[in-house]
Protein backbone atom coordinates (compact mmCIF):
# COMPACT_ATOMS: atom_id res chain seq x y z
CA UNK A 1 0.00 0.00 0.00
CA UNK A 2 1.43 3.19 -1.23
CA UNK A 3 2.18 6.32 1.21
CA UNK A 4 -0.81 8.05 -0.25
CA UNK A 5 -3.30 5.56 0.29
CA UNK A 6 -2.68 4.90 3.56
CA UNK A 7 -2.76 8.70 4.49
CA UNK A 8 -6.47 8.72 2.68
CA UNK A 9 -7.83 5.95 4.81
CA UNK A 10 -6.04 7.96 8.04
CA UNK A 11 -8.16 11.37 7.30
CA UNK A 12 -11.66 8.79 6.56
CA UNK A 13 -11.08 6.94 9.68
CA UNK A 14 -10.65 10.80 11.58
CA UNK A 15 -13.43 12.04 9.60
CA UNK A 16 -16.23 9.22 11.10
CA UNK A 17 -14.37 9.83 14.50
CA UNK A 18 -15.19 13.31 14.19
CA UNK A 19 -19.09 12.45 13.09
CA UNK A 20 -18.81 10.05 15.90
CA UNK A 21 -16.49 11.27 18.82
CA UNK A 22 -18.26 9.17 21.67
CA UNK A 23 -19.46 6.18 20.95
CA UNK A 24 -21.73 4.64 23.46
CA UNK A 25 -21.15 1.30 25.18
CA UNK A 26 -23.54 -0.52 23.00
CA UNK A 27 -21.21 0.54 19.64
CA UNK A 28 -18.54 -0.37 21.85
CA UNK A 29 -19.69 -3.66 22.37
CA UNK A 30 -20.45 -4.30 18.92
CA UNK A 31 -16.84 -3.92 17.61
CA UNK A 32 -16.05 -6.36 20.81
CA UNK A 33 -18.40 -8.61 19.67
CA UNK A 34 -17.36 -8.67 15.74
CA UNK A 35 -14.10 -9.19 17.07
CA UNK A 36 -14.89 -12.48 19.12
CA UNK A 37 -17.13 -13.54 16.22
CA UNK A 38 -13.93 -12.99 14.32
CA UNK A 39 -12.05 -14.91 15.87
CA UNK A 40 -14.22 -18.04 17.43
CA UNK A 41 -15.95 -17.98 13.72
CA UNK A 42 -12.31 -18.72 11.95
CA UNK A 43 -10.30 -20.81 14.79
CA UNK A 44 -8.92 -23.65 12.05
CA UNK A 45 -7.88 -20.60 9.64
CA UNK A 46 -5.99 -18.65 11.50
CA UNK A 47 -4.72 -22.17 12.86
CA UNK A 48 -3.97 -23.21 9.13
CA UNK A 49 -2.27 -19.47 8.43
CA UNK A 50 -0.26 -19.78 11.45
CA UNK A 51 1.22 -22.69 11.00
CA UNK A 52 2.14 -22.85 7.66
CA UNK A 53 3.73 -19.58 8.28
CA UNK A 54 6.13 -20.96 10.39
CA UNK A 55 6.98 -24.02 8.81
CA UNK A 56 4.92 -25.84 12.05
CA UNK A 57 3.29 -24.37 14.40
CA UNK A 58 2.13 -26.56 17.14
CA UNK A 59 -1.52 -26.14 16.89
CA UNK A 60 -1.86 -26.02 20.95
CA UNK A 61 0.24 -23.32 21.28
CA UNK A 62 -2.19 -20.81 19.19
CA UNK A 63 -4.96 -22.16 20.39
CA UNK A 64 -3.92 -20.78 23.73
CA UNK A 65 -1.30 -17.84 22.79
CA UNK A 66 -3.41 -16.67 19.94
CA UNK A 67 -7.04 -17.81 20.03
CA UNK A 68 -7.61 -17.96 23.95
CA UNK A 69 -6.19 -14.88 24.75
CA UNK A 70 -8.00 -13.09 22.22
CA UNK A 71 -10.84 -14.83 23.65
CA UNK A 72 -10.14 -14.06 27.21
CA UNK A 73 -9.80 -9.99 26.61
CA UNK A 74 -12.23 -9.27 24.72
CA UNK A 75 -15.13 -11.13 27.39
CA UNK A 76 -13.08 -9.48 29.98
CA UNK A 77 -13.36 -6.01 28.40
CA UNK A 78 -17.24 -6.64 27.61
CA UNK A 79 -17.87 -7.39 31.20
CA UNK A 80 -16.41 -3.98 32.53
CA UNK A 81 -16.66 -1.36 29.38
CA UNK A 82 -19.82 0.42 31.00
CA UNK A 83 -17.96 0.79 34.36
CA UNK A 84 -14.77 1.91 32.29
CA UNK A 85 -16.49 4.48 30.81
CA UNK A 86 -18.24 6.16 33.07
CA UNK A 87 -17.13 10.05 34.02
CA UNK A 88 -15.18 9.21 37.81
CA UNK A 89 -15.37 11.90 40.54
CA UNK A 90 -12.07 12.79 41.77
CA UNK A 91 -11.02 14.35 45.24
CA UNK A 92 -11.74 18.52 45.38
CA UNK A 93 -9.78 20.58 47.51
CA UNK A 94 -11.26 22.45 50.53
CA UNK A 95 -10.60 25.85 49.23
CA UNK A 96 -11.83 24.70 45.23
CA UNK A 97 -15.42 23.72 46.86
CA UNK A 98 -17.82 23.81 46.55
CA UNK A 99 -17.00 23.20 43.10
CA UNK A 100 -16.50 19.51 42.16
CA UNK A 101 -13.72 17.29 39.81
CA UNK A 102 -14.14 14.62 37.52
CA UNK A 103 -12.40 12.36 35.13
CA UNK A 104 -14.13 12.21 31.75
CA UNK A 105 -12.17 9.11 29.62
CA UNK A 106 -12.11 10.17 26.24
CA UNK A 107 -11.57 8.13 22.62
CA UNK A 108 -8.28 9.55 21.41
CA UNK A 109 -9.70 9.06 17.98
CA UNK A 110 -7.26 6.65 15.52
CA UNK A 111 -5.23 4.27 17.32
CA UNK A 112 -2.41 2.96 14.23
CA UNK A 113 -1.27 -0.72 15.79
CA UNK A 114 2.37 -3.05 14.44
CA UNK A 115 2.20 -6.11 15.64
CA UNK A 116 4.78 -8.21 15.24
CA UNK A 117 5.14 -12.18 13.88
CA UNK A 118 5.94 -14.31 17.09
CA UNK A 119 2.20 -14.70 17.84
CA UNK A 120 0.68 -12.55 14.86
CA UNK A 121 -3.03 -13.12 15.78
CA UNK A 122 -2.97 -11.75 19.76
CA UNK A 123 -0.73 -9.09 19.09
CA UNK A 124 -2.57 -8.00 16.06
CA UNK A 125 -5.92 -8.18 17.93
CA UNK A 126 -5.19 -7.72 21.50
CA UNK A 127 -4.55 -4.07 21.13
CA UNK A 128 -7.21 -3.62 18.57
CA UNK A 129 -9.33 -4.77 21.46
CA UNK A 130 -7.82 -2.09 23.96
CA UNK A 131 -9.02 0.59 21.62
CA UNK A 132 -12.04 -0.68 20.43
CA UNK A 133 -13.03 -0.89 24.11
CA UNK A 134 -11.72 3.06 24.46
CA UNK A 135 -14.07 3.81 21.14
CA UNK A 136 -11.46 4.32 19.11
CA UNK A 137 -11.03 3.55 15.41
CA UNK A 138 -8.21 1.53 14.42
CA UNK A 139 -5.53 0.88 11.61
CA UNK A 140 -3.51 -2.11 11.38
CA UNK A 141 -0.27 -3.14 10.30
CA UNK A 142 0.69 -6.49 10.63
CA UNK A 143 4.24 -8.54 10.23
CA UNK A 144 5.22 -9.34 6.21
CA UNK A 145 7.39 -11.96 8.33
CA UNK A 146 4.00 -14.18 8.69
CA UNK A 147 2.54 -13.37 5.43
CA UNK A 148 -0.16 -16.13 5.69
CA UNK A 149 -1.35 -14.64 8.41
CA UNK A 150 -1.38 -11.01 7.63
CA UNK A 151 -3.69 -11.84 4.80
CA UNK A 152 -5.98 -13.72 6.20
CA UNK A 153 -6.28 -10.56 9.15
CA UNK A 154 -6.90 -8.05 6.03
CA UNK A 155 -9.35 -10.86 4.88
CA UNK A 156 -11.22 -11.15 7.96
CA UNK A 157 -11.22 -7.24 8.78
CA UNK A 158 -13.13 -6.63 5.18
CA UNK A 159 -15.26 -9.32 6.03
CA UNK A 160 -16.68 -8.24 10.19
CA UNK A 161 -15.64 -4.47 9.71
CA UNK A 162 -16.63 -1.39 7.88
CA UNK A 163 -13.00 0.29 6.62
CA UNK A 164 -13.89 3.46 8.76
CA UNK A 165 -13.87 1.08 11.87
CA UNK A 166 -10.79 -1.61 11.06
CA UNK A 167 -8.48 -1.23 8.13
CA UNK A 168 -5.71 -3.99 7.83
CA UNK A 169 -2.25 -2.29 5.81
CA UNK A 170 -0.44 -5.14 3.81
CA UNK A 171 3.18 -4.03 3.25
CA UNK A 172 6.73 -5.03 4.03
CA UNK A 173 9.13 -3.42 6.19
CA UNK A 174 9.14 -0.27 3.75
CA UNK A 175 5.48 0.17 4.14
CA UNK A 176 5.53 -0.36 7.89
CA UNK A 177 7.97 2.72 8.35
CA UNK A 178 5.86 4.56 6.24
CA UNK A 179 2.84 3.84 8.42
CA UNK A 180 5.03 4.68 11.67
CA UNK A 181 5.14 8.70 10.31
CA UNK A 182 1.39 8.64 10.12
CA UNK A 183 0.14 11.41 12.70
CA UNK A 184 -2.06 8.95 14.36
CA UNK A 185 -3.93 9.68 17.75
CA UNK A 186 -1.85 6.74 19.27
CA UNK A 187 0.63 4.55 18.25
CA UNK A 188 1.46 1.00 19.87
CA UNK A 189 4.11 -0.93 18.56
CA UNK A 190 4.91 -4.18 19.43
CA UNK A 191 8.47 -5.81 18.38
CA UNK A 192 12.27 -5.74 19.27
CA UNK A 193 13.98 -2.46 20.62
CA UNK A 194 16.35 -0.97 17.88
CA UNK A 195 12.83 -1.20 15.72
CA UNK A 196 10.99 0.48 18.73
CA UNK A 197 13.48 3.32 18.79
CA UNK A 198 13.18 3.56 15.18
CA UNK A 199 9.23 3.87 15.42
CA UNK A 200 9.67 6.02 18.70
CA UNK A 201 11.49 8.85 16.08
CA UNK A 202 9.53 8.41 13.37
CA UNK A 203 6.22 8.56 15.40
CA UNK A 204 7.74 12.24 17.39
CA UNK A 205 7.66 14.14 14.00
CA UNK A 206 3.76 14.39 14.68
CA UNK A 207 4.36 14.46 18.41
CA UNK A 208 2.28 10.96 18.25
CA UNK A 209 2.27 9.18 21.50
CA UNK A 210 3.47 5.47 22.04
CA UNK A 211 3.42 2.63 23.59
CA UNK A 212 6.38 0.66 22.57
CA UNK A 213 6.24 -3.58 23.75
CA UNK A 214 9.66 -4.90 23.19
CA UNK A 215 11.92 -7.19 24.88
CA UNK A 216 15.82 -7.34 25.76
CA UNK A 217 16.94 -10.19 27.98
CA UNK A 218 14.94 -11.59 30.61
CA UNK A 219 16.47 -13.58 32.87
CA UNK A 220 15.23 -16.32 35.33
CA UNK A 221 16.93 -16.21 38.75
CA UNK A 222 17.30 -19.59 40.48
CA UNK A 223 17.19 -19.35 44.63
CA UNK A 224 19.53 -21.82 46.59
CA UNK A 225 15.49 -22.82 48.22
CA UNK A 226 14.28 -23.31 44.92
CA UNK A 227 12.40 -26.90 44.23
CA UNK A 228 14.53 -27.66 41.23
CA UNK A 229 12.60 -30.02 39.40
CA UNK A 230 9.12 -27.85 39.55
CA UNK A 231 11.49 -24.54 38.61
CA UNK A 232 13.63 -26.34 35.76
CA UNK A 233 10.35 -27.80 34.05
CA UNK A 234 8.99 -24.37 34.34
CA UNK A 235 11.95 -22.47 32.94
CA UNK A 236 11.86 -25.46 30.06
CA UNK A 237 8.74 -24.80 29.19
CA UNK A 238 9.21 -20.69 29.08
CA UNK A 239 11.88 -21.27 26.57
CA UNK A 240 10.55 -24.13 24.74
CA UNK A 241 7.10 -22.71 24.21
CA UNK A 242 6.98 -21.47 20.61
CA UNK A 243 10.47 -22.58 19.85
CA UNK A 244 11.49 -19.69 22.31
CA UNK A 245 10.46 -17.22 20.08
CA UNK A 246 8.12 -15.05 22.62
CA UNK A 247 9.09 -11.41 23.87
CA UNK A 248 9.00 -12.73 27.52
CA UNK A 249 10.77 -16.30 27.22
CA UNK A 250 13.68 -16.40 29.96
CA UNK A 251 16.49 -15.35 27.97
CA UNK A 252 19.37 -17.11 30.65
CA UNK A 253 19.23 -18.19 33.72
CA UNK A 254 20.90 -17.51 36.27
CA UNK A 255 22.23 -20.40 39.49
CA UNK A 256 24.27 -20.98 42.41
CA UNK A 257 27.22 -22.61 41.38
CA UNK A 258 26.47 -25.50 42.74
CA UNK A 259 22.83 -26.14 41.46
CA UNK A 260 24.17 -25.45 37.81
CA UNK A 261 24.61 -29.48 37.35
CA UNK A 262 21.37 -30.52 38.87
CA UNK A 263 19.68 -27.89 36.46
CA UNK A 264 21.19 -29.46 33.60
CA UNK A 265 20.02 -33.09 34.36
CA UNK A 266 16.75 -31.42 35.46
CA UNK A 267 16.70 -29.98 31.61
CA UNK A 268 17.33 -32.96 30.19
CA UNK A 269 14.55 -35.10 32.07
CA UNK A 270 11.88 -31.86 31.63
CA UNK A 271 12.50 -31.57 28.00
CA UNK A 272 11.95 -35.65 27.41
CA UNK A 273 9.19 -35.07 29.57
CA UNK A 274 7.69 -32.66 26.78
CA UNK A 275 9.04 -33.89 23.57
CA UNK A 276 9.92 -37.11 23.58
CA UNK A 277 11.24 -36.67 20.28
CA UNK A 278 12.10 -33.37 18.16
CA UNK A 279 12.49 -33.34 14.68
CA UNK A 280 9.09 -34.79 13.22
CA UNK A 281 7.05 -33.73 16.32
CA UNK A 282 4.05 -31.54 15.85
CA UNK A 283 4.40 -30.46 19.30
CA UNK A 284 7.29 -28.42 18.48
CA UNK A 285 7.34 -25.32 16.92
CA UNK A 286 10.27 -24.24 13.97
CA UNK A 287 11.73 -20.94 13.82
CA UNK A 288 9.61 -18.70 11.57
CA UNK A 289 12.51 -18.46 8.68
CA UNK A 290 15.57 -19.28 7.45
CA UNK A 291 17.20 -15.56 8.04
CA UNK A 292 16.08 -16.63 11.97
CA UNK A 293 17.33 -19.74 11.72
CA UNK A 294 20.80 -18.82 10.60
CA UNK A 295 20.98 -16.10 13.28
CA UNK A 296 20.48 -18.43 16.17
CA UNK A 297 22.99 -21.23 14.23
CA UNK A 298 25.35 -18.07 14.07
CA UNK A 299 25.00 -17.36 18.17
CA UNK A 300 25.57 -20.86 19.20
CA UNK A 301 28.83 -20.56 16.81
CA UNK A 302 29.56 -17.43 18.22
CA UNK A 303 29.38 -18.78 21.96
CA UNK A 304 31.31 -21.93 21.46
CA UNK A 305 34.34 -20.40 19.62
CA UNK A 306 34.49 -18.04 22.66
CA UNK A 307 34.83 -21.06 25.15
CA UNK A 308 31.07 -21.84 26.00
CA UNK A 309 30.39 -25.63 26.23
CA UNK A 310 26.80 -25.99 24.46
CA UNK A 311 24.36 -29.23 25.95
CA UNK A 312 21.35 -29.98 23.41
CA UNK A 313 18.47 -31.57 24.70
CA UNK A 314 17.76 -33.97 22.45
CA UNK A 315 16.11 -36.88 23.80
CA UNK A 316 15.96 -38.53 20.72
CA UNK A 317 19.39 -38.37 19.42
CA UNK A 318 17.88 -37.00 16.35
CA UNK A 319 19.62 -35.07 13.18
CA UNK A 320 17.83 -32.40 12.03
CA UNK A 321 17.16 -31.48 8.38
CA UNK A 322 17.80 -27.99 8.18
CA UNK A 323 14.62 -27.13 5.90
CA UNK A 324 12.51 -28.10 8.80
CA UNK A 325 14.07 -25.00 10.63
CA UNK A 326 13.77 -26.99 14.08
CA UNK A 327 16.84 -26.43 16.85
CA UNK A 328 16.73 -28.65 19.85
CA UNK A 329 16.60 -27.17 23.18
CA UNK A 330 19.85 -25.61 23.93
CA UNK A 331 21.84 -24.60 27.05
CA UNK A 332 25.26 -22.67 26.70
CA UNK A 333 27.50 -23.20 30.25
CA UNK A 334 29.89 -20.89 30.37
CA UNK A 335 28.66 -17.93 28.81
CA UNK A 336 30.50 -14.43 28.76
CA UNK A 337 29.40 -10.89 27.85
CA UNK A 338 31.48 -11.02 25.35
CA UNK A 339 29.85 -13.37 23.36
CA UNK A 340 26.32 -12.21 21.10
CA UNK A 341 24.18 -14.85 23.46
CA UNK A 342 24.70 -12.21 25.77
CA UNK A 343 24.42 -9.06 23.93
CA UNK A 344 21.50 -10.01 21.46
CA UNK A 345 18.10 -11.03 22.85
CA UNK A 346 18.10 -14.61 21.29
CA UNK A 347 14.29 -15.13 20.31
CA UNK A 348 15.07 -18.99 20.05
CA UNK A 349 15.45 -22.00 22.25
CA UNK A 350 19.08 -21.29 23.02
CA UNK A 351 19.20 -20.87 26.99
CA UNK A 352 22.28 -19.41 28.73
CA UNK A 353 23.03 -20.74 32.55
CA UNK A 354 25.09 -18.12 34.41
CA UNK A 355 26.73 -19.56 37.48
CA UNK A 356 26.37 -16.95 40.68
CA UNK A 357 28.20 -16.71 43.94
CA UNK A 358 24.52 -15.75 46.02
CA UNK A 359 21.89 -13.71 45.48
CA UNK A 360 23.87 -10.45 45.73
CA UNK A 361 25.84 -11.37 42.28
CA UNK A 362 22.72 -12.62 40.27
CA UNK A 363 21.16 -8.93 41.30
CA UNK A 364 24.17 -7.39 40.48
CA UNK A 365 24.52 -8.77 36.94
CA UNK A 366 20.53 -8.05 36.20
CA UNK A 367 20.70 -4.58 37.37
CA UNK A 368 24.23 -4.44 35.50
CA UNK A 369 21.98 -4.95 32.09
CA UNK A 370 19.17 -2.54 30.26
CA UNK A 371 15.89 -3.29 32.26
CA UNK A 372 14.51 -6.53 31.20
CA UNK A 373 10.65 -7.01 29.99
CA UNK A 374 10.09 -9.98 32.21
CA UNK A 375 11.63 -11.32 34.98
CA UNK A 376 11.52 -14.66 36.90
CA UNK A 377 12.28 -16.20 40.53
CA UNK A 378 12.13 -19.30 41.52
CA UNK A 379 12.52 -20.21 45.28
CA UNK A 380 10.73 -20.99 48.88
CA UNK A 381 12.63 -17.95 50.99
CA UNK A 382 10.68 -15.22 51.13
CA UNK A 383 13.12 -13.00 52.22
CA UNK A 384 15.36 -13.63 48.97
CA UNK A 385 12.15 -13.44 46.99
CA UNK A 386 11.53 -9.77 48.22
CA UNK A 387 14.88 -8.62 48.04
CA UNK A 388 14.75 -9.76 44.09
CA UNK A 389 11.50 -7.52 43.67
CA UNK A 390 13.03 -4.87 45.93
CA UNK A 391 16.06 -4.01 43.76
CA UNK A 392 15.75 -5.18 40.55
CA UNK A 393 13.43 -3.48 37.72
CA UNK A 394 11.46 -4.85 35.46
CA UNK A 395 8.14 -4.81 33.25
CA UNK A 396 6.51 -7.96 35.03
CA UNK A 397 7.65 -10.08 37.57
CA UNK A 398 6.38 -13.86 37.50
CA UNK A 399 7.39 -16.35 40.75
CA UNK A 400 7.84 -19.66 40.17
CA UNK A 401 6.60 -19.93 37.07
CA UNK A 402 7.05 -18.36 33.40
CA UNK A 403 5.66 -16.26 30.85
CA UNK A 404 2.28 -15.94 33.39
CA UNK A 405 1.87 -12.65 33.89
CA UNK A 406 1.34 -11.71 30.75
CA UNK A 407 -2.21 -13.40 31.03
CA UNK A 408 -3.30 -11.87 33.66
CA UNK A 409 -6.46 -8.79 32.06
CA UNK A 410 -6.08 -7.35 35.51
CA UNK A 411 -2.57 -6.43 35.78
CA UNK A 412 -1.15 -4.08 33.27
CA UNK A 413 1.37 -5.60 30.54
CA UNK A 414 4.53 -3.71 29.77
CA UNK A 415 8.13 -2.57 29.34
CA UNK A 416 10.22 -0.25 31.34
CA UNK A 417 13.57 1.72 29.67
CA UNK A 418 14.89 -0.45 26.69
CA UNK A 419 11.98 -3.14 27.19
CA UNK A 420 9.39 -0.45 26.25
CA UNK A 421 6.91 2.28 27.34
CA UNK A 422 3.57 2.37 28.17
CA UNK A 423 0.90 -0.62 29.02
CA UNK A 424 -2.36 -2.22 28.08
CA UNK A 425 -4.34 -5.63 28.74
CA UNK A 426 -7.47 -4.71 30.71
CA UNK A 427 -8.35 -1.12 32.15
CA UNK A 428 -4.66 -0.70 31.15
CA UNK A 429 -5.12 -0.42 27.75
CA UNK A 430 -8.88 0.84 27.96
CA UNK A 431 -6.99 4.00 29.60
CA UNK A 432 -3.43 3.71 27.18
CA UNK A 433 -6.63 4.46 24.10
CA UNK A 434 -8.35 7.06 26.20
CA UNK A 435 -7.73 10.96 27.13
CA UNK A 436 -8.61 11.22 30.71
CA UNK A 437 -9.79 14.48 30.69
CA UNK A 438 -9.84 16.54 33.85
CA UNK A 439 -13.25 18.82 34.17
CA UNK A 440 -14.13 20.91 36.96
CA UNK A 441 -17.55 21.65 38.04
CA UNK A 442 -17.77 25.80 39.38
CA UNK A 443 -20.73 25.83 41.39
CA UNK A 444 -23.10 28.86 41.27
CA UNK A 445 -22.14 29.78 44.97
CA UNK A 446 -18.27 30.34 44.40
CA UNK A 447 -15.97 33.41 45.47
CA UNK A 448 -13.92 33.18 42.93
CA UNK A 449 -15.00 36.52 42.10
CA UNK A 450 -13.43 37.77 44.35
CA UNK A 451 -10.19 36.87 43.05
CA UNK A 452 -10.42 39.08 40.10
CA UNK A 453 -9.73 42.93 39.32
CA UNK A 454 -9.39 44.90 40.41
CA UNK A 455 -7.06 43.76 43.04
CA UNK A 456 -7.03 44.88 46.99
CA UNK A 457 -7.55 44.19 50.25
CA UNK A 458 -10.11 41.97 49.58
CA UNK A 459 -7.79 39.72 47.29
CA UNK A 460 -4.90 39.52 49.82
CA UNK A 461 -7.10 38.25 52.37
CA UNK A 462 -8.63 35.72 50.54
CA UNK A 463 -5.09 34.72 49.10
CA UNK A 464 -4.18 34.35 52.81
CA UNK A 465 -6.93 32.53 53.72
CA UNK A 466 -6.37 29.94 50.87
CA UNK A 467 -2.59 29.40 51.57
CA UNK A 468 -3.93 28.97 55.32
CA UNK A 469 -6.49 26.02 54.01
CA UNK A 470 -4.05 24.35 51.54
Amino acid sequence: MQPEDMRAMLERQKRAHLADMMPDAAQRMDRLDRLAAMTGDNVEAICAAISADFGNRAKQETLLADIYTVQSGVAHARRHVRAWMKPRRVATALTMRPGHNRLSPQPLGVVGVVSPWNYPYDLAIGPTLAAFAAGNRVMLKPSEVTPRTSELIARLAEKYFKPEELFVVLGDAKTGQAFTELPFDHLIFTGSTPVGRLVAQAAAKNLTPVTLELGGKSPAILDASADMGRATASILHGKCFNAGQTCIAPDYVLAPREKVDGFVEAARGAVTRMYPTLANNADYTSIVSDRHYARLQGLLRDAEEKGAKTVALNPAGENFDPALRKIPPTLVLGATPDMKIMQEEIFGPLLPVIATQGLDEAIAFVNGRDRPLALYWFGEDGANRDRVLANTISGGVTINDTLMHFAQEEQPFGGVGPSGMGAYHGHWGFETCSKLKPVFVQSRFTGAGMLRPPYGATFDRLLSMLKRFS
